[in-house]
């Protein structure tokens, strides 16, 4: 009788390693779980979470610049007239800071399982977003209208710049909101990860602080 030949098997790296799959051993409940389809899993949450904190690592070393040389041109320029802030900016102030707020509400009414009112309060903050940049709009057109540009003296060029750069950056948060609203429905149907909606948050309250650090810089005359 022949003997079988046996052929060695090939060692082949595990689908687990390309596709996303959640490893473990066998079981059906909670501790093993087995190679369950997971495309959402921790890995997009972490780049999402690092490109976010390399973001505002990079937008507080360029406002740290300008600050900087904003302070020292006020404290040697003889050409230094403070330029009359409009009152709409403490208006844009509040609207960002309730945008902060609702976005909070949304994210806990996801937690909470309330998928309407998860939308609807992801839905105020872009309407509030929005509408911040919108005033900041109007707050230029304004000064415009006092005959007060940007190279009027170097008091509102810092006042354009500072307002100007914040709103730019503003506007990428706005359009990472815009995303969510699209994708709100697979965020509640859990077939999105909410990786983004937490990566956003983090960022739009870094954008509301920033904010804050700015009017302070230009209230305060330091």
């Amino acid at each position: 009788m022949a003997t079988p030949v046996l052929t060695p098997r090939k060692d082949t790296e595990p689908p687990e390693r390309y596709f996303g799959w959640s490893g473990g051993g066998g079981g059906d409940n909670g501790g093993g779980g087995g190679g369950g389809w997971n495309p959402g899993g921790a890995v997009p949450a972490d780049v999402s979470l690092v490109g976010v904190w390399v973001a505002i690592v990079a937008i507080i070393m360029l406002f740290a610049a300008l600050s900087a040389v904003m302070l020292l041109r006020r404290h040697i320029s003889q050409q230094w007239i403070e330029t009359p802030l409009p009152k709409l900016i403490y208006l844009n102030s509040a609207v960002l800071l309730i945008s902060s707020l609702t976005l909070e509400f949304s994210r806990a009414s996801l937690t909470a399982g309330l998928s309407r009112r998860f939308l609807l309060w992801l839905y105020t903050t872009s309407a509030l977003g929005l509408g911040f940049i919108a005033g900041q709009i109007v707050l230029w057109h304004e000064l415009v209208e006092r005959g007060i540009y940007l190279a009027t003296d170097p008091s509102s060029s810092f006042l354009y710049l500072l307002t100007g750069a914040h709103a730019l950056h503003l506007a990428g948060g706005v359009i990472a909101l815009l995303v969510l609203v699209v994708e709100g429905g697979r965020i509640v149907r859990g077939t999105k990860s909410r990786a983004l909606l937490d990566a956003t948050a983090i960022y739009w309250h870094f954008m509301y602080a920033l904010w804050i650090y700015i009017l302070l810089l230009l209230v305060l005359k330091l």
